[in-house]
């Protein structure tokens, strides 16, 4: 006699705030989407793939013409294109990058985006909780950092690992390789470290941009932020999906307290 459910809009708004927090995934769902048609959304998120159009076309720029870029977001940029590039995006343009637009530029844009979000993209009342992480070590500061992610809005965690996903990307191409004709092509430089010490400021903010001692962290403070965004970049795949055993213990827990929950997620998978 249960309700028959096919969409989330039938759905209770308890049970709609419920589905929207629950983030479940699959290694295959991790991977990079290829194709540049329809993006298929994550089997157990509701509400689909939430990453600003602004942040996934910088990266997929980035990834398609700067991975071989030596010093690629310590290079200086052109504060004037740059500036223009936030117009046109603020304006609700539909920006495309391609290769006439300087990577510097598109990399300057995207640490801007990130700084400057009302909402740092790891929310400030996690900030400490982060943080904290920095003084564990080995499967303990991983799982409390997983834990931690499992907090974010979905919205702040698609981000996220979208970004992620493009530092790792970066870091794999820092060293200098060679094509099978044996020519030497030249690395980044941008180990995980580095990206880290660039993008722990603007992703892990303690007070808003033009606050009061906004920026003024201390040491400890500035090389905890390092070492946990490092931690993110070279875990991110693992950390972001969920273990068997967990969504199985998720899946009984809401059985018991929302059924109509778990057939619309069977429905969906």
């Amino acid at each position: 006699g249960a309700m028959s459910v096919d969409s989330i809009t039938d759905l209770s708004d308890n049970a709609s705030e419920l589905l929207q927090a629950l983030q479940l995934s699959h290694p295959h769902e991790l991977e990079p989407r290829r194709s540049r048609g329809k993006k298929k959304p994550l089997s157990l998120n509701p509400i689909g793939w939430q990453v600003p159009r602004i942040v996934d076309r910088c990266c997929s720029h980035l990834e398609t013409h700067g991975l071989q870029t030596v010093g690629i977001f310590r290079v200086g940029s052109s504060k004037k294109r740059v500036q223009q590039l936030r117009e046109e995006f603020d304006r609700g343009l539909d920006v495309f990058l391609d290769e006439h637009q300087s990577v510097h530029d598109v990399a300057a844009l995207l640490k801007e985006f990130l700084r400057d979000m009302p909402d740092s993209l790891i929310p400030r009342e996690l900030y400490g909780a982060f943080v904290s992480t920095a003084a564990m070590e080995g499967p303990a500061q991983l799982d409390t950092l997983q834990l931690l992610l499992f907090l974010l809005p979905p919205c702040h965690s698609d981000t996220l690992l979208r970004l992620l996903r493009f530092l790792a990307e970066v870091a794999r191409h820092a060293d200098c390789s060679w094509d099978p004709e044996g020519r030497e092509i030249p690395g980044n430089k941008m180990t995980a470290s580095n990206l880290a010490t660039v993008f722990g400021p603007n992703i892990l903010q303690k007070e808003k941009p033009g606050e009061k001692d906004a920026g003024a962290l201390n040491f400890e403070d500035s090389a905890a932020i390092i070492l946990v965004l490092q931690r993110l970049i070279e875990h991110h795949h693992s950390l972001f999906m969920v273990s068997p055993e967990m969504q199985c213990d998720v899946l009984r827990r809401l059985f018991q307290t929302d059924p109509d929950v778990i057939e619309y997620l069977l429905r969906r998978k």
